[in-house]
């Protein structure tokens, strides 16, 4: 059904209805009208990286897990199994009478923020930090989620729009100020794309506020660029109460008739939350009209529409057994596998089992299923951590000892124990193994969404980059000790890992890998797959917060890879194999000549969809040969960057394309690699894209932009000069 044929159908039911009734649908929490055959509908469901809180699923790796894939097709494959998850058990609930939260077919997912600043909790359910790469990551899971078929498989959701990441503590409150470079260079890429590109049903805004106004009623967010500019026809969301913040905390309203009338005419169609309760209230006050009511219930009825709820569809059918099924249970490992890092190798890995008598699996996060997990997760029917995954691969060939080591962030594990009281034992058990496996870092009770975490002094930021002082402690105890040790780091974020790479023989940054991850993990230490997942953000030492502006500074002056100044642990882009995989070659196929003029030609006159369409363009390949002289065959990433000579080129300049390709042990191998027009252009202080530079400098590479020489930066990259 096309999106002219929803509306009219959508504008015929909502006709029928009472006024009382249309205020009604635009909660989220629908009633019924059973004399119109309306059923009662629940808007709130989530899919970030699996079905969320509607009981079992398949868990695949949070989104920052994901994103380190850096592969379109996984995620958009990804999203397909989500997508048949939700409608399995959507048919299922409803057949029963259920149509609670969390169980319809209006998935708010995928988050598209740009993790700007590494202290920020809810960094893990984004796909990273660089515009390009969210954008074509965060389009293909619109894509695998709404599918192509007759009706929308699911309702997908952009959130939160927009110049959305952090505080947490502060963002009921906050304004979020923002230049229209950075506005346009950074925060409004990846919305645009799943706009335009995506089609995606739905838009959520944020809680703070941008450049003086909420986001849930942002003149220029939600009026100019999203309806007008960007052709927005898909129907608009609050953040969950982010409308009563109007009145309640920003102060730009007086009561809840007034928020609600104000979100309502910005073109909020749904609320999240309790204030759009006062709609009937603000309508006898004056402050809406009827239309004002009518045209966003129209705007939801057509999403209901679209999704078949009102007709016999294809989806009607997929059954419950497809549910945790043996093929989604396959993808979500190979989604883990592409999914870890490694930061580190001294050679000690792969681990040889048949050389190895005693492993020690010390750490808070080795026998964690949180850690597995992330958040917005569903409830897998079974689990396996990294210390199962261990003892699952050896079996009974190799005794495995395991220690907790710390609490998690408390400074002992017992109550009326001593501070440290786990470390005595994390030491005798480095003592009695040959090699340690150690498990650190985070879970969601420490970071993630203000709320939703333990992490009461940050609101599930992180205040720095260190590590709890009770892990810090462990990790110095069992390096101390002098065995092979490998670091494991569980994490949404860039953590301090300095004394990790200076002292320890490995580290793998394994995320938060779902469900199945610690079978991964033991995979990996093994050698049953190499690892090949690439860094989709910057990993800073803690001393490099203070070359960044504050928290609160939405400015990207020395943000990113893209504007750091000085040399980060390890580059965005970042990520070792087990194979030794070199660039032999690299060039120009096709000169940019051409598609910089075309660009030049370009008239505000076209519309920002004509503009898109030109700027995704391909305007370039480049031909990449690589060769992998090892005995090993593995994936890897083809990345390249753009610096024109343009003024308002980002300092270090930014990723053009990407390509993920599989290269076999012993074999030589040409690749080619589209540069869109896109990447020639650069926004200026007024937020246009243009070229205005007929030069430019391409990095090859296959490890990040950014220099990070103590893991041999520059092995691994050509430059060319156009």
């Amino acid at each position: 059904m096309n999106r002219q044929k929803a509306r009219e159908l959508a504008e015929q039911l909502v006709d029928k209805m009472t006024l009382e009734e249309m205020a009604e649908q635009l909660r989220y929490d629908a009633p019924a009208i059973d004399r119109l055959g309306v059923a009662e509908y629940n808007w709130w469901s989530e899919g970030l990286h699996g079905v969320a809180r509607a009981g079992s699923a398949t868990v695949f790796p949070q989104a920052i897990g994901m994103a380190a894939s850096w592969d379109d097709e996984l995620i958009r494959k990804e999203a397909e199994v989500i997508s048949t998850e939700a409608r399995a058990k959507y048919n299922a609930y409803t057949e029963e009478g259920d149509r609670d939260i969390y169980k319809g077919l209006t998935l708010w997912s995928p988050n598209v923020n740009i993790f700007r600043d590494p202290r920020w909790g809810r960094g893990h359910e984004t796909l990273g930090e660089d515009p390009y790469l969210t954008s074509r990551l965060g389009v293909a899971f619109v894509e695998g989620l709404q599918g192509d078929g007759e009706y929308r498989k699911i309702g997908a959701c952009a959130k939160h729009f927009a110049v959305h990441s952090g505080p947490e503590a502060l963002r009921h409150s906050f304004d979020a100020t923002c230049d229209m470079k950075d506005m346009w260079e950074t925060y409004l890429p990846a919305f645009e794309t799943l706009v335009i590109e995506g089609d995606v049903e739905s838009v959520m805004g944020a809680y703070n506020r941008t450049n003086g106004e909420p986001c849930c009623a942002n003149t220029y967010l939600m009026e100019e660029v999203l309806r007008k500019k960007w052709e927005f026809e898909g129907h608009f969301v609050s953040d969950c109460w982010a409308v009563r913040d109007f009145h309640e905390n920003h102060k730009v309203t007086a009561s809840p008739e007034e928020s609600a009338a104000l979100a309502l005419k910005k073109g909020c169609d749904l609320n999240c939350g309790c204030t759009y309760r006062s709609i009937l209230s603000a309508y006898d006050k004056g402050l809406i009209d009827k239309e004002d009511i009518r045209k966003a219930a129209i705007n939801l009825f057509t999403t209901r529409y679209l999704l078949g709820e009102f007709d016999e569809n294809e989806f009607d059918k997929i059954s419950y057994e497809t549910v945790e099924c043996k093929e989604h249970l396959k993808l979500a490992r190979e989604a883990a596998e592409k999914s870890v890092v490694m930061l580190k190798n001294n050679g000690i890995l792969p681990l040889n089992k048949d050389k190895i008598k005693a492993i020690g699996v010390i750490g808070p996060n080795a026998d964690s299923r949180k850690a597995l997990m992330g958040n917005y997760h569903g409830t897998a029917s079974r689990y396996t951590t990294v210390l199962e995954g261990i003892q699952d691969y050896v079996k009974d060939d190799v005794r495995v000892f395991y220690s907790l080591g710390s609490h998690l962030f408390l400074d002992k594990e017992e109550f009326l124990a001593k501070e440290n009281d786990r470390i005595a034992e994390a030491v005798t058990v480095a003592k009695h193994s040959d090699v340690v496996i150690l498990c650190v870092g985070l879970d969601e009770t420490l970071e993630g969404e203000e709320g939703d975490t333990g992490n009461s002094y940050a609101s599930g930021d992180k205040k720095d980059l260190n590590l709890p002082n009770g892990q810090r402690k462990l990790i110095e105890a069992v390096l101390k000790v002098g065995k092979p040790t490998v670091v494991c780091m569980m994490s949404g974020s860039s953590i301090d890992m300095s004394l990790e790479q200076e002292k320890a023989d490995a580290i793998l940054q394994c995320w938060y890998p779902g469900a199945q991850g610690g079978k991964t993990v033991a995979d990996i230490l093994f050698g049953e797959i190499s690892p090949s997942g690439k860094l989709p953000l910057t990993f800073y030492r803690n001393s490099d917060l203070d070359k960044m502006p504050s928290f609160e500074d939405y400015s990207m002056e020395g943000r990113t890879y893209r504007y750091f100044k000085g040399e980060p642990l390890y580059p965005f882009g970042f990520g070792l194999t087990y194979a030794d995989v070199k660039i032999s070659s690299a060039n120009l196929d096709r000169t940019f000549a051409d598609a910089v003029s075309s660009m030049k030609n370009i008239t505000e006159s076209k519309s920002a969809r004509e503009i898109y369409s030109v700027l995704e363009g391909t305007s370039a390949v480049i031909k990449v040969e690589l060769e992998n002289p090892s005995a090993t065959d593995t994936d890897e990433v083809i990345q390249i960057y753009v610096k024109t000579d343009s003024k308002f080129e980002a300092d270090n300049g930014k990723l053009a394309a990407y390509k993920r390709v599989h290269v076999k042990a012993g074999e030589k191998k040409a690749f080619e690699v589209e540069i869109p027009l896109r990447a020639w252009c650069v926004v200026n202080s007024d937020g246009l894209r243009v070229v205005d530079s007929d030069k430019a400098t391409i990095t090859v590479s296959l490890n990040g932009l950014n220099k990070c020489e103590a893991n041999g930066y520059g092995e691994s990259a050509v430059v060319l000069e156009v």
